[in-house]
């Protein structure tokens, strides 16, 4: 009995003692699942975090070596070409006329070059031919206004009629501005102001319907039969001449000292009250102290080519000067100093002079 109750007694003892292992082994493996719950937030964190640093590396600019010009200009060529302004012909060069050679290789399709005392041609290349004028039309627009003999103290406006609706050309003088008639004068000679030539021929007595009337009469009583004129800005293609009618002009012109004046001047102040614009002259030559210009005007429009006429003198003889549609910018200037050069080493050309032998002609081709 004493043995049972011993072995009753051991057997609880065991299980006393099992019970509290298992609960120990329970309570460690809940603490540590407990513990391994608690760092997996932990560890989620820092994955968040790498992800998070790993976006905002990738959004960083960063620094990329500059490519070379060499890509740079494959970039470009491997774009869509940018579009070049299509090339609008003058009427010269549609007739052909640029394709005519001269001694001189001038550039202009147009020359005549003629002595102002004995109307002798020294140089001739289609002179004949009939092309728009461009601004050259201003200098009969002067003619007209100078003999008129309008009062040039007379202040005009400028007004909404003189903006240039044939081509879309600027202006520096806006709709509201004042000047003298003088003054609009000054710059339509001198630096081809077009909304002031339109001014001068809108002003004049009778409008200026009747003032283009009025160019086209004078153009007929200096025998100018090659020559129209529809406007007096010579923005319109449709004012149109040929060198030998513009040297008539030249000629008349010149003997204007208003003309002379005006057209030759190197530059010109208008005070405006708030302002003052400088304007200049259109032809370089002007301000060269190596030439003698006693009247000159310049023109282009795509029509007509780069245009020039000029009264000057060289080696001591009156020279008219007409170039038409010439090719380039400066191309008219690069003419004048040609036929000036040709001119000046031509020992016919400085004999005639003393009057001991006539001056050679040119080319007509």
């Amino acid at each position: 009995m004493l043995q049972q109750s011993l072995s009753m007694a051991s057997v609880r003892s065991w299980a006393r003692g099992l019970v509290v292992v298992v609960l120990g082994a329970t309570l460690a493996v809940a603490g540590a699942q407990a513990a391994q719950r608690s760092a997996q937030p932990e560890k989620k964190t820092k994955v968040v975090a790498k992800r998070a640093n790993a976006k905002a590396s990738a959004q960083a600019p960063r620094k990329v070596a500059k490519p070379s010009k060499a890509v740079r200009l494959a970039a470009v060529s491997s774009r869509e070409p940018v579009r070049a302004v299509a090339h609008r012909p003058s009427h010269g060069e549609l007739a052909g006329l640029r394709n005519h050679s001269d001694p001189l290789e001038l550039k202009s399709s147009v020359a005549l070059v003629v002595d102002q005392d004995t109307h002798e041609v020294l140089l001739s290349k289609n002179d004949l031919a009939v092309l728009p004028i461009a601004s050259l039309t201003k200098l009969m627009t002067g003619l007209v206004v100078s003999q008129a003999q309008l009062d040039l103290n007379e202040p005009i406006t400028i007004t909404e009629e003189d903006i240039d609706t044939e081509k879309g050309s600027r202006s520096r003088l806006a709709v509201g501005t004042t000047l003298t008639r003088g003054e609009m004068l000054h710059l339509a000679l001198m630096s081809s102001e077009n909304r002031a030539a339109h001014a001068l021929g809108r002003t004049y007595p009778g409008g200026l319907k009747v003032f283009v009337e009025q160019m086209n009469v004078k153009a007929k009583l200096l025998g100018m039969t090659d020559t129209r004129y529809v406007e007096p800005t010579g923005l319109s293609s449709k004012n149109q001449s040929s060198a030998r009618d513009l040297a008539v002009l030249v000629n008349v012109a010149h003997m204007d000292p208003l003309l002379r004046d005006y057209s030759t001047s190197p530059g010109y102040e208008v005070d405006l009250g708030r302002k003052t614009l400088q304007y200049n002259n259109t032809n370089l030559l002007v301000k060269n102290p190596s030439w003698d210009i006693g009247l000159q005007k310049t023109g282009y429009i795509a029509e007509a080519g780069r245009c020039l006429v000029m009264q000057t003198q060289i080696a001591g003889r009156k020279l008219i000067m007409v170039f038409l549609d010439s090719a380039g910018k400066l191309s008219r200037i690069g003419d004048a100093q040609r036929v000036r050069q040709w001119l000046e080493t031509n020992a016919s050309f400085r004999s005639s002079v003393s009057g001991s032998s006539p001056a050679p002609g040119g080319s007509n081709s």
